[in-house]
């Protein structure tokens, strides 16, 4: 089954991704920071439980992966596919995860709070995305008893996610207003009704690819459908924007940008990941207005042209030989 990045979806000239995400607590249990080892199996067998034993597709369509049994490896190329968090990757052995075989359903047990639902998809999905992990919010309160109180909402360890426990996002391909120097005015505006701007791995990580998540701040005093709406509102209005912007831009200077970077990515035979994702970053954006064709998806190369995603699959190998493999990847890629 193709993964989420690997499929056309609406939008997806511009909206790379559509990410929805629960914090979720159980009831009678402490936060996860002060959990023991029994604890955090427990927690473990209790929702595995409630998924697998459920009658619903869930049962049959989601698998139960203890992390103790995954390769670093491969759990960094989770990382890097976007299907776990980083704090998810780096945290407590007693962990696992519940997960889909296109990777667009995770749920991860032991992160920051007990359970995260996520839901990933291709392009701008906020609805569909919502609906599939509201279908999984409510399978798991009906079982596990989440912890929520009258006043607060949801109750999670960190404050900011206390309420709705919602953090949905949207990743954009932005290299137009990101090179007419507009996001720092951009966050400044999406900031001051309750939205950010962060980097292509979330919070604290720097863009890459023109690639920036926009997400809600709050979470408290709202409802699930306000932030939905609002999100959607503003990713509209970007969409526009840099639909806009593109038909202003001088043709034969793009054309010679992404042609010059198309030249390159069909005969390197070196290829670091940052030349990759600016070279990738300018292909997606020539196809996008028509002077590129190609059936090549430059996220899909982008993400599996990643570190620990080429470790996957050519085994361990040193930085230098990466940019080896990398090249020999996207090279063929765009031979076929």
């Amino acid at each position: 089954m193709s993964s989420w990045y690997a499929v056309s979806a609406p939008e997806d000239d511009i909206v790379v991704s559509t990410r929805i995400r629960l914090a979720r607590n159980l009831s009678g249990m402490p936060f996860p920071a002060r959990m023991s080892a029994d604890q955090r199996r427990e927690l473990n067998a209790r929702v595995k439980k409630a998924i697998t034993e459920s009658n619903t597709p869930f049962a049959k369509t989601l698998k139960y992966i203890d992390m103790k049994n995954v390769p670093q490896t491969e759990i960094m190329a989770m990382v890097e596919r976007h299907v776990i968090s980083p704090e998810f990757a780096s945290g407590n052995e007693e962990r696992a995860i519940i997960l889909s075989d296109d990777e667009s359903i995770s749920i991860m047990i032991g992160e920051e709070d007990h359970i995260r639902i996520q839901v990933i998809m291709g392009g701008l999905q906020l609805e569909k995305a919502y609906d599939i992990a509201e279908r999984l919010d409510t399978l798991l309160y009906d079982t596990l008893h989440f912890a929520f109180d009258r006043n607060l909402g949801f109750l999670t360890e960190c404050p900011t996610n206390l309420g709705t426990g919602l953090r949905a996002s949207v990743m954009l391909h932005l290299p137009v207003i990101e090179s007419s120097g507009e996001i720092s005015q951009l966050a400044d505006s999406v900031g001051k009704i309750g939205f950010t701007v962060r980097g292509m791995y979330g919070e604290g990580s720097k863009p890459a690819a023109s690639m920036y998540q926009v997400s809600n701040q709050i979470t408290l005093g709202i409802s699930e459908k306000n932030a939905l709406d609002n999100l959607k509102i503003i990713t509209q209005q970007l969409i526009d924007k840099e639909r806009s912007e593109r038909k202003n831009l001088n043709r034969i200077k793009v054309e010679d940008t992404c042609f010059r970077a198309l030249g390159i990515l069909e005969n390197a035979r070196l290829l670091s990941g940052e030349e990759m994702m600016n070279l990738l970053s300018r292909i997606k954006l020539g196809m996008s207005m028509g002077i590129i064709k190609s059936e090549v998806m430059p996220v899909k190369l982008l993400i599996e042209g990643q570190p620990y995603m080429l470790m996957k699959k050519y085994g361990q190998i040193e930085a230098d030989e990466r940019d080896i493999y990398r090249a020999n990847c996207i090279r063929e890629a765009f031979g076929q």
